[in-house]
């Protein structure tokens, strides 16, 4: 089956169940969503549908949608991970659930007429519930979805009498239900809001290897034995900021199943980039760098994905710069560059590789051929660029070399290839000795050297980088640095004086109230904040009450009268997520992030400059709430 059979396929068979079909999102969100920098999943631009709006296509509706993940960047060039893909998606809003939505899953992996896949090799997960504590309330095992998945197994012409699997996860006899915990088979954007379990559904991709039972669940799936083909997320539950379950006035449906993926297992690859969707790359890279794959997968794999990111976004509108998407669009660019370096490739190709992308999509994209001439003329200045950097930057890296204190050792490189191969690296005379982080940086600031590169090129000569000199250089950056939004400081900050830190600060303050005060759908959409104001933009979808806003301002009020040390903890995001931190602005997090907590009432990953105590804040005033667009909000507010 091709990629195009595979998309239509999908599409016409929710059409058949009354689903309307739309169109794919950007890959730029609205500007009303500053949550984000990238859409990274099917559900991002219809969450306003699930928290309520009419969407035009009716209750139910049907897409593929093309994505971006940049959090994975690095992990590029193993068997699974991308920055771009497709997700295939089906959305009810209060319409259908669990029974429809699960048996429509079955009937379009096994159907004969849809993707005909063997009903025998299909395990589904599913959510085992957790109990309740003092603190918080517990939501039990989803007994509906299992004995819908266990009718649906029945009532398959194979008749598979489906088991549950203990909680070893052991697979035997006729298992085919695994429940599983919060980790794996539980969805919430945050700490509070919508939330539901989920039904995984999984493949063995290898029965020739042999029966599995006896095995358990979770070594399959690491081996790559058993692969995630789709997953149908139940939301049916709102969370509260007190540990309080509720089910939901609406109950949505917000499935998701990978083109790329999926269309491995179907024609029985092993991995994504043994498809169509990858070969033709390759093939251009072969044909530039006159080198095979097999040997090179790792460089033709980061080349491939980089430029099929970087020609999609470019067609939304993305230009390369040193801030905010601009970054992420010109970290691509340049990191398929150097792997391009490393297979030899010297001069300018990633407008070669972008052309053989746009003939793959411009069916299901057209936009793509629209836009060719835009696309091809930015890679080219980018890549003419990025090569006056490089050539700048390598001089200036050999010459700090040179000037510190080595020994007579050669470094050993330990990839064979160096973009420094040229260049005589040399161990420091002492092994504690490490190379200076200020160095490292400059490199960046000053001449527009990558870090990464650097960072990378110095870890292959087995030469250790001061990572806590480097960090505070790169902190001192991030603070003092203007994002190209509005010309504004981190935080949203105009200037960085002692009334704007307090205004920051109250703006935590003021995110937590309006979550407690109109609900957890509240995220923040945008902010402002100068010596004399702040200006706050939010997710809500109707005018406040003057007894909200009087309601808020005493909230925040309050926590400054209780004089609440703001606690600053250094982490990593998953921590911070799995600790409650709110976040904005994802996309661009390093993997440390610092999380800003005020008492148990705000927690969350912020960049910017707090006061130590609420008590310095004074008296938080609101002057103004207003619309913005639709289902946003604007308090303007001042602290006295």
């Amino acid at each position: 089956m091709t990629a195009q059979e595979l998309r239509k396929k999908y599409l016409d068979f929710f059409k058949s169940k009354g689903h309307t079909i739309i169109p794919s999102a950007s890959l730029v969100p609205a500007e009303t969503d500053a949550s984000v920098l990238f859409t990274t999943a099917g559900m991002h631009p219809l969450v306003p549908f699930l928290l309520g709006e009419p969407h035009p296509g009716g209750k139910r509706v049907v897409n593929v949608q093309k994505c971006v993940r940049t959090g994975d960047i690095d992990d590029v060039g193993d068997n699974r991970h991308l920055t771009f893909f497709e997700m295939m998606g089906n959305w009810s809003f209060g319409d259908y659930f669990k029974k429809e939505a699960i048996e429509w899953s079955f009937e379009f992996l096994t159907g004969k007429e849809w993707l005909n896949l063997d009903p025998k090799r299909i395990y589904v997960t599913v959510f085992k519930g957790y109990p309740s504590t003092n603190s918080e309330q517990g939501i039990p095992r989803d007994e509906e979805a299992i004995k819908i998945w266990q009718e649906t197994f029945s009532n398959s012409k194979i008749g598979i009498n489906a088991e549950i699997a203990d909680d070893d996860g052991i697979i035997k006899n006729n298992i085919r239900i695994i429940p599983l915990g919060l980790d794996d088979n539980f969805w919430i954007a945050g700490a509070t809001g919508p939330c539901g379990g989920d039904t995984e559904m999984f493949y063995d991709t290898r029965p020739s290897k042999g029966k599995i039972d006896g095995q358990k669940f979770s070594d399959l799936v690491d081996s790559f034995r058993l692969i995630e083909v789709w997953n149908d997320v139940f939301m049916e539950f709102e969370k509260k900021a007190g540990g309080s379950v509720e089910k939901l006035a609406q109950q949505n449906v917000d499935t998701g199943m990978g083109v790329e993926r999926t269309l491995a297992i179907l024609n029985d690859k092993e991995s994504v980039f043994d498809t169509e969707l990858f070969q033709p790359i390759f093939e251009k890279i072969s044909e530039i760098s006159d080198k095979k794959y097999e040997g090179n997968e790792n460089s033709f794999r980061i080349i491939a994905d980089h430029i099929k990111s970087a020609t999609f976004m470019i067609s939304d509108g993305v230009e390369p710069s040193n801030v905010m998407r601009g970054y992420v669009l010109r970290r691509l660019i340049r990191r398929a560059i150097r792997y391009g370096k490393v297979l030899g490739i010297d001069n300018n190709f990633t407008q070669q590789i972008s052309e053989t992308v746009i003939e793959m999509y411009k069916t299901p994209y057209s936009e793509l051929e629209k836009n060719k001439d835009k696309i091809l003329e930015s890679l080219g200045k980018e890549e003419d660029k990025f090569r006056e950097t490089l050539e700048k930057g390598l001089k200036i890296l050999e010459k700090e070399i040179r000037q510190l204190s080595w020994s007579g050792e050669k470094a050993h490189d330990v990839n064979g290839i160096s973009i420094l191969d040229s260049i005589p690296i040399w161990r420091m005379k002492k092994s504690k000795e490490k190379f200076p982080g200020k160095i490292v940086f400059d490199l960046y600031q000053t001449y527009g050297f990558p870090l990464e590169i650097t960072k990378e090129e110095l870890q292959k000569q087995n030469i250790e980088i001061d990572e806590k000199g480097f960090q505070e250089e790169f902190q001192k950056h991030q603070e003092l640095s203007r994002t190209a939004s509005g010309g504004v400081f981190k935080g949203g900050l105009q200037s960085q004086d002692k009334q704007t830190t307090k205004l920051h600060t109250a703006t935590h303050l003021l995110q937590a109230a309006l979550r407690e005060v109109l609900g957890p759908h509240v995220f923040q959409k945008g902010s402002n904040i100068t010596a004399e104001r702040l200006r706050f933009d939010f997710s809500h979808h109707e005018k406040m009450t003057p007894e909200q806003i009087e309601k808020i301002e005493n909230l925040v009020n309050e926590k400054i009268r209780e004089s609440i040390f703001v606690i600053c903890k250094e982490t990593d995001v998953e921590t911070a997520k799995k600790e409650g931190a709110i976040g904005v602005f994802e996309s661009k997090y390093s993997e440390k992030v610092k999380v800003y907590s005020v008492g148990e009432f705000s927690k969350e990953i912020c960049g910017g400059p707090h006061v130590q105590n609420t008590s310095e804040l004074g008296h938080f005033k609101i002057l103004k709430e207003e619309a913005v667009s639709a289902g946003v909000r604007r308090i303007k507010a001042i602290l006295e």
